[in-house]
């Protein structure tokens, strides 16, 4: 069976998934986008109210953007920073509603799984030559067959957050109290206004998600005197919510740790840390969380719990494909040891392709959110350069694939811990446990000392 004769199906209409459209079209491919939700960027809209600490010049597609500009489009300020709203406004719809893009979206589709038409994981012969089959379901619950050349899957990681648990695992009486668990970035300010205010919520987690919505309660206590938060960070200090403070190249990023120190050294939260949820049993009025607090047990109440601790990829659709997948990182072998959180801590890593991106099935690639598998820190500008040569490769071009075309702003901290310079650590050759300005002075304030001498520096810039 021919294979060229078929589009090149793309799982995911987010940014990166119309991204690889767009991408496709520029390359003469035929693309088909397959999007569980009724809209495109159904996960963007779960956190509309989010302002992304990457500006405009970062979050569109060279190729998106050659596409909407000759249909009359105008780039937004490339300095400003969006929300999640305007990402889809402003953007992602434009784009959907562009005449070459409306014909490939097949929205309210989710692809349940894929495989090679006639091929299980058991079958070899022939098996590159052949088709694959995506197995999708309409919005009602009916099951359909595409065939296609090639897939790409940007279905990303928000649908399936990580638990409580430190083993991976939820904790007891998690999934029985779900009503008052909330997972993500819940609009504290917004829809969910009601459920928040005048509550106490315990937020848990270290990283943008955590910070997002703790300073959002932060702002919603001002609005409302009873509103209380306590902060949970599983890993000790708060060095990593700091991130590269004012040595980020991107600014919206580093005031982001910045703030979240301030509110700590504020007393306008309870900050627990280390601390390790056990238990979680329900209340008449609340929840009651048991745990250790540096090894040590502590027993509080709170009426809500949000959990930021991060996403997984759910790699079941895919489970009749051969795929090479990093142990502990569940990212593809040759992308694992760039962004493993067990080797270093950095918001940056090198730009990276097709070569990085390959498995033993030919033509299939993950990219986006779920390429980095469970690891953290991902940005829409490494999804877009992920997809240009990935759809190189796909249209012929291996040179165009290999080439690096994206440089990446550095976070300006990247502590590393065992791997070797000449592993590309944040995009170059790393300085090991270097970080940036202000970090120290930020962490020694929050923890009442005195600090390194920058500290007007920081307030200057806040300010600013």
């Amino acid at each position: 069976m021919d294979r060229s004769s078929f589009p090149v199906a793309v799982i995911g209409a987010g940014p990166v998934g119309l991204s690889a459209a767009s991408q496709l079209l520029a390359r003469g491919l035929d693309p088909i986008v397959f999007e569980r939700g009724a809209s495109v960027g159904a996960a963007v809209a779960d956190w509309a109210h989010v302002r992304v600490f990457s500006p405009w010049e970062y979050n569109v597609d060279p190729a998106a953007r050659d596409l909407l500009e000759a249909a009359g489009w105008t780039m937004p300020d490339p300095e400003h920073l969006p929300t999640g709203g305007e990402l889809i406004a402003d953007y992602l719809a434009p784009l959907a509603a562009h005449p070459a893009i409306a014909p490939t979206l097949r929205l309210g589709t989710e692809v349940i799984a894929v495989a090679r038409a006639g091929h299980s994981k058991l079958s070899s012969a022939g098996r590159d030559d052949a088709p694959f089959v995506l197995v999708w379901r309409d919005a009602e619950g009916q099951r359909h067959r595409t065939l296609a050349r090639a897939v790409i899957d940007a279905s990303g990681t928000w649908t399936t957050p990580n638990p409580i648990g430190t083993d991976g695992l939820p904790v007891d009486g998690e999934i029985e109290n779900a009503d008052r668990i909330s997972y993500g970035i819940p609009d504290v300010r917004g829809a969910a206004r009601d459920a928040y205010e005048g509550k106490h919520s315990l937020v848990i987690g270290a990283g943008h998600s955590a910070i997002n919505t703790a300073l959002d309660l932060i702002d919603l206590q001002e609005e409302s005197s009873g509103t209380r938060l306590t902060w949970a960070t599983r890993s000790g200090g708060i060095a990593r919510l700091l991130g590269g403070g004012l040595g980020d190249e991107l600014p919206g990023r580093g005031r982001l740790g910045l703030r979240a120190a301030e509110a700590i050294r504020s007393g306008r939260l309870s900050f627990r840390s280390p601390f390790v949820v056990q238990r979680i049993d329900r209340q008449a009025d609340g929840l009651r969380v048991s745990g250790l607090e540096d090894g040590q047990p502590v027993v509080f109440d709170v009426d809500r719990i949000v959990v930021t601790t991060g996403f997984r990829p759910d790699l079941s659709p895919l489970s009749e494909l051969r795929l090479s997948l990093d142990p502990v990182v569940e990212a593809t072998p040759a992308l694992a040891p760039l962004i493993d959180p067990n080797l270093h801590s950095c918001g940056t890593v090198r730009p990276h392709g097709v070569v990085e991106l390959s498995h033993p099935e030919r033509d299939f690639y993950i990219v986006g959110m779920k390429s980095y598998g469970r690891a953290p820190t991902f940005l829409m500008t490494t999804g877009y350069e992920q997809v240009r040569s990935v759809v190189a490769e796909l249209a012929g071009d291996p040179t165009a694939a290999r080439e690096v075309r994206l440089k990446l702003p550095e976070t300006g901290v990247c502590k590393v811990s065992s791997a070797p310079a000449e592993a590309g650590c944040c995009g170059g050759a790393p300085v090991a446990d270097s970080t940036a300005c202000c970090v120290q002075d930020e962490v020694a304030k929050a923890q009442g000392q005195s600090g390194c001498g920058c500290a007007d520096k920081s307030a200057a810039e806040l300010s600013a």
